[in-house]
């Protein structure tokens, strides 16, 4: 996964991209360094375990097909960092980035600060809806949601899609400590939208304001195939059971909007649900024969992989790489339901990958490792079968740059 580039963002790439840190104090002073950036458009922040980039994208190529201009930003990045940046379906231009970038570092040096990395993209991210004139802006939380950059903003609408166990060292050891931390990003009178799987009385004891609940409802029966699910005679742009709730989920958030002003026709929406496309969810790798990509990296990310799968009755050949701070047992329990052909390890281009010895007591099986072109080459091999890469994302974004692919 790559991230550097000459000037500011070589400078972004040396901070790292890893790590939390306490407190908002470093993103409120860049933005009011900035002159509050984020007053000038509607904010809707997406906060969630799992399935945060996919109600997302829903909603972005919702709102989007409806007419309106729409900034998002998500992360992590595949191969390019420019992805976690979009202004009206289009990554943002490494010139335009190169010069908000400038202006986030100058911000901070004039406050005598040092912010992160993920501090500079959203500071960005904000400056670049300000000045390309965004009609609205959905921010996907990255970590929890208290202390998370996005977090300084004042949204007008927040959106819960899941709580599930991941970043326990950060957020803590239960669900309801991470419910915790994740509802931060709900505001007192306004809209908060849960994901079906959520239930409301269990969020409403554990909400630290008056948010006004929406729950998502789950929709209907669906036609389910492997590359695709098909609801009600349509297709849905994103493949897999599990889209079915991120969809109702943008959906319930769409009707908020409306109820807030936003001229949302429902058949322009269900326009955008058609096109919606976000690589690394389980999305085929164009010109790889049955070669397929799904960032699960938690329990939860990996039980929903399983029963698609299983729901197909699609046995694949599993390539699994993972970070070490994963809980890797538990993702090796519920990908081995699937009763995958036959399982790969891999390792990506960072320190924090697991070692073999850890993939190999999590899967129970002998700890040989490929690296990235090992991984590769037998990709690239036609006649293999279903295979599919998972673990991580951030091993989908190192393999797609061995492969010299691009995913947008």
């Amino acid at each position: 996964m790559s991230g550097g580039g000459t000037g500011n963002l070589a400078r972004l790439h040396g901070r790292g991209n890893f790590g939390i840190k306490c407190g908002l104090e470093n993103i409120r002073t860049l933005l009011m360094g900035l002159g509050r950036p984020d007053d000038g458009y509607p904010v809707v922040l997406i906060a969630g375990t799992n399935g945060k980039g996919s109600t997302g994208a829903f909603l972005a190529h919702m709102l989007q097909a409806a007419g309106l201009v729409v900034g998002w930003t998500t992360s992590p990045h595949l191969t390019d960092v420019r992805e976690r940046i979009w202004i009206d379906g289009q990554p943002i231009g490494e010139g335009a980035l190169e010069l908000l970038l400038g202006e986030a570092f100058e911000a901070e040096a004039r406050a005598g600060i040092q912010a992160t990395y993920f501090e500079l993209m959203i500071t960005a991210a904000l400056l670049a809806f300000r000045m390309t004139g965004v009609e609205v802006a959905l921010l996907e939380v990255g970590m929890g949601g208290r202390w998370d950059a996005t977090n300084a903003t004042d949204p007008l609408l927040t959106v819960l899609t899941t709580v599930g166990l991941d970043h326990q060292q950060y957020l803590g050891d239960t669900r309801e400590a991470i419910a915790r931390e994740k509802l931060c990003t709900a505001r007192a009178g306004r809209p908060l939208v849960l994901g079906p799987a959520l239930d409301p009385a269990w969020v409403r004891s554990l909400l630290p304001c008056e948010a006004v609940l929406r729950p998502a409802s789950r929709l209907g029966p669906a036609e389910v195939r492997w590359d695709h699910s098909g609801l009600g005679g349509r297709r849905v742009g994103l493949p897999g059971l599990h889209q079915l709730d991120n969809l109702a989920t943008a959906f319930e958030a769409a009707h908020c909007l409306r109820e807030l002003g936003f001229p949302l026709p429902l058949d322009r929406l269900w326009e955008g649900v058609v096109a919606t496309h976000w690589p690394g969810r389980l999305w085929q790798v164009p010109g790889l024969e049955a070669v397929w990509m799904d960032g699960a990296h938690n329990p939860e990310g990996a039980r929903a992989l399983a029963e698609h799968a299983l729901a197909c009755r699609v046995r694949p050949h599993l390539f699994f790489g993972a970070m070490g701070d994963k809980d890797l047992a538990g993702v090796a329990s519920e990908l081995k339901r699937m009763e995958p052909l036959s399982v790969t390890f891999v390792w990506g281009d960072a320190e924090r990958y697991a070692t073999a010895e850890r993939l190999g007591a999590a899967w129970g099986l002998p700890a040989q490792v490929l690296d990235l072109r090992e991984a590769a080459a037998l990709l690239r091999q036609p006649g293999q079968g279903p295979r599919l890469v998972t673990g991580s994302l951030y091993l989908l974004g190192d393999l797609l740059g061995t492969l010299g692919i691009r995913p947008f």
